[in-house]
This record gives C-alpha cells, structure tokens and sequence, in this order.
C-alpha cells in the first residue's frame, strides 16, 4: 500500500532491520540516500553554477558527503559546510573520507545568489531548537533566495510534529526515504518541505511490515477495500438510514446540508427529525428527504422503532445544552438493530460543545458495550472544549488526536488543513487534500453528513470518516473559488463516481 507513515524512531528501527537482514549495510543505505538526492539535484537544476552541501555530525551529514562526492563527479563546483564531523567509524565519518571535498567551518558560511543549497545538517532526527551557526545559514538562505533542496527534512522541522524548533530551512525541494514521516504531513511542516520526493534506498515493503505501523496517509487504497457499493437488487433501506438532528426553527439550515451530504455519499434514505417549531421552515426545502417530529427522547425512540435507523448526526445548528447531551446518550444506548445496536452517531459542532462541562458522560456513553460507534469532529476550538489537557500539552496534532480517541472510545476527527483521524485502537491517519476553499461556513456540516453516510452504508467507522475527508476534501479542492456549503454536497458525485469505478476494478481483479 505505501501509505505507511513511519515516526522517525520506526525509521531508524527500519534501517536497523534492513541492515541486520543483508546484503545491505549502513554505508550502503546511506550511498543510496545520497544518490537520491544527487539525482534530484542534476535533475532539477542543470545549470547551477554552484551547489553548497551543508553537513551535520549524523547520518544526515553523512548522506551529504555523498550527495556532494556524487555531484563533484558530474562537473559540478561543490563547497561542504560542516557542523562538526562524524564520530570516528561510523557511517558518516566513512562517507566523509570516500568524499574528495574538504569540508569548512559552518561558522564561515556565505554563499553567492544564483547558488543551490543542499541541507544535510540534521534532518528528521532533530529534538532542539536550531540554534547558532544552523540558524545563520538559514538568514543567508533565506537572504538570498537560494533553492534549498533538503535530506529528509529541512533542518528544524520536527519529524515528529512538524513544529518548526527555533528556526528551519524552507526546501524548495524534500527528499525523503522509504516512507514519509509525520513531519512531512502535519503543518507547517508540510509547507517547509517544497515539493516531496520519496526515493527507494532499498528498505523493502516487508521491512516496513514488520514495524507494525499505525499511522498512515489519508489516500483512497487505505479504505477503498471497505468503500461501499450497492448491489444490484439493493432496497432503499438496505443501503441505510440516516436520521439528522435538526435545530428550531432559526437553525434548520446545517441538519439539511448534513442531510443532503448523507443523501448524495449513498444512504438510501435520510431523515430530518425536527423539533415541532422547525417542521414548517424544513418542510419549504425538502423534497426527496424525509421529515419527523422530534421533541422528546420519547419521539426519538417512537420513530427509532418504527424505521430502525442506521447512523445520526448531531451538532449541525441543534444549539447548545441539556437537550443535545440527552439526546446524544440516548441514541448511544438505544437498541436499534436485532443485533443491539446502529451503526453509529456523528457528534459536531454544538453537540461536542454540549458536553464540555461533562465530557466524561458522553465517554462512558460510548465505552457502553452495544453502544453504536461515536465519531467525534473537532475543529481546534471544540477539540479544547471537550479535551482542554490534552489540547494545552505539547504533542503533535497527531498524537493530540490519538490521546482524544483512545479516551473518548471513539473515532476523533480533528480538523484542519492538516485534518487527522484517530481510532481508540491506536491507528491514525493525516489528511493532505484539504483545500482553503473548505474554510466556509458549512462546510463541516456536510462533513458529518457524509461520515454518517457511510457508516449507515456498513463502512467501519474509522474507514469511513477517513473516506468522508479525503472525498470532502477533494470535492472542495476540484470545485475551487467561489465555492460554498450548499455547493458540497452535488460535487461530491463525480469523486464518488471515480471511487466507486476504482472500487470495481479493484474487486474485478
């Protein structure tokens, strides 16, 4: 699958493996990292007059003394700038002796305008703040506008977080190896590496399998085994059953674009269950989605009887308060199906605010045993409200997310242009298709639609709000300027349109 993401510890575990298994070694995987980036480097910029390599005391350094012997023996006019030197018999200091250009001082470096800088200090493994003679280099970088093409990751991002520590390089391009790392996904790492390069050094696909990994990149093969598909004699119920917790009558709007969403991601029925106050203004906008009274627990489970619905949503416009939490714990404990429980309750907007004084009733809620699978679909300010602690530590997104899921006993959606999904069980996945066109009022509205969309279709819960943000993300990236909420749900068609193709030819192999 390849979409494996790797924390740079797994990566050294990687190395470590690939080198214990033979016939590579260390020097070997480091001559083929360097020949990575060499070849990027040629490639992309042929006329160079002349190529800075600046070197760090680690592996890093030692991939650019071999990015540097490389390119002296294609003609090209090299300088080394190094930050220390390797320890004695390491790879590095190995690499540094096979490389014919004496390094200088890091201390002493200027460059000239016109000139390509390669940034092998540190890369993935960095811990600290960039300090001193790393932090100068980027000014002079950066003054004079040189392209930087960085080994692994540009110095001072965190391979971890993607946070940048003091000061980092802004690559023109990344070259990577193996696998991608968090730092590579997660902002504003993401906008510090250019243009990612992820170059084969030898490290197999079964290298990687014995990792185990749990994190991975948001991409169609990673849920496109589980994405549905009706069958030919399918009945409009047997493609499930949204229902959509609507608000009064001044905030009916967001349950219809959540309704409208769940509709066009392939429910084969959706209702809208309103309060009697908003049955009026709901009824002018809808056509070939249904509408219910619901002003009680007690009309929620009348109709919960009579129609056996497959997944809610509730949060969109509902309001704020004892009725949102009530209702919420309601539909986790009912028994819905024969087999004790529906497929599951999307919680947005106002009703995660709802519980902020009282997070733990909605957790235990959820821990329930037949209780339906809870997905949760912060933005920052809702993922505070609802996990102050775990927002106010100093963890990545990506482990932020995962910290929320494994407590909640739900599927976190933390959103963002960096969205990450995590699941109780540990997996997680970075999104990276998300379009600034989504930042519109809305648009989360439609999210939760098509998440509940597809667990009511029997997508796993963590498969399908993964498959609801990657298509999400792409239907607001294909639709571009000028795009708005009530835009969302109709461009959904053709990416699910290209899915369900894709889907089909996978199944036909």
């Amino acid at each position: 699958m390849n979409n494996e993401i790797l924390s740079p510890a797994e990566m050294a575990e990687a190395d470590r493996l690939t080198i214990s298994a033979g016939p590579l070694n260390g020097i070997g995987l480091m001559r083929n990292a360097g020949a990575a980036v060499a070849a990027v480097v040629l490639a992309r910029f042929p006329a160079a007059r002349r190529v800075h390599v600046l070197c760090g005391p680690g592996n890093n350094g030692g991939d650019g003394y071999v990015v540097a012997r490389i390119l002296q023996d294609s003609a090209v006019d090299v300088l080394i700038w190094a930050s220390g030197f390797p320890k004695t018999g390491s790879d590095a200091a190995l690499a540094a002796s096979e490389c014919p250009v004496r390094p200088r001082p890091l201390s002493e470096f200027v460059a000239e305008a016109g000139a390509i800088l390669v940034d092998a200090l540190y890369g993935a493994g960095l811990s600290k703040p960039l300090s001193g003679d790393a932090a100068k280099a980027i000014e002079v970088a950066t003054e004079l506008n040189l392209p930087v093409v960085a080994v692994d990751l540009p110095s001072g991002v965190s391979g971890e977080s993607g946070q940048v520590l003091g000061r980092a390089f802004h690559a023109r391009i990344t070259v990577t190896f193996a696998r991608k790392k968090p730092g590579h996904l997660l902002l504003p790492g993401r906008e510090m590496c250019g243009e990612l390069v992820l170059a084969d050094i030898g490290i197999g696909d079964g290298i990687v399998a014995q990792l185990e990994p749990r994190t991975f990149e948001n991409t169609p093969p990673l849920w496109l085994g589980n994405f549905p598909a009706p069958a030919v004699d399918a009945h409009k119920y047997w493609r499930g059953h949204v229902c959509v917790f609507s608000g009064g009558p001044s905030a009916t709007g967001a349950a219809r674009l959540s309704a409208l969403a769940a509709a066009r991601s392939g429910a084969g029925a959706v209702t809208v269950l309103s309060p009697a106050n908003g049955l009026q203004a709901n009824a002018a906008h809808l056509t070939s989605i249904m509408l219910r009274k619901a002003d009680s627990i007690a009309d929620v489970q009348e109709f919960i009887g009579d129609r056996r619905p497959s997944a809610f949503v509730l949060g969109p416009g509902f309001g704020v308060g004892e009725r949102a939490r009530d209702f919420s714990v309601a539909v986790l404990g009912a028994e819905l199906r024969q087999d004790g429980s529906v497929d599951g309750l999307v919680l947005d907007a106002d009703g995660i605010t709802s519980f902020r004084e009282a997070p733990n009733v909605l957790f235990e809620a959820a821990r329930h045993p037949n209780a339906p699978a809870l997905v949760l679909t912060p933005h920052e300010g809702e993922f505070a409200r609802l996990f102050p602690d775990i927002a106010d530590r100093n963890l990545s997104k990506l482990a932020k997310a995962r910290s929320a899921a494994e407590r909640a006993g739900a599927i976190v959606v933390y959103k963002g242009a960096d969205t990450v999904i995590a699941a109780p069980d540990g997996r997680a996945a970075i999104n990276c298709n998300g379009a600034p066109w989504l930042a519109t009022a809305g648009s989360g509205d439609v999210l939760s639609g098509v998440i509940a969309g597809f667990l009511a279709q029997g997508m796993p819960a963590f498969e399908a709000a993964c498959a609801a943000v990657w298509i999400h993300a792409e239907a607001g990236s294909r639709f571009g300027p000028g795009l708005i909420a009530e835009d969302l749900p109709l461009a959904l068609v053709p990416v699910l349109r290209e899915l369900a193709e894709c889907r089909n030819e996978v199944t036909a192999r």
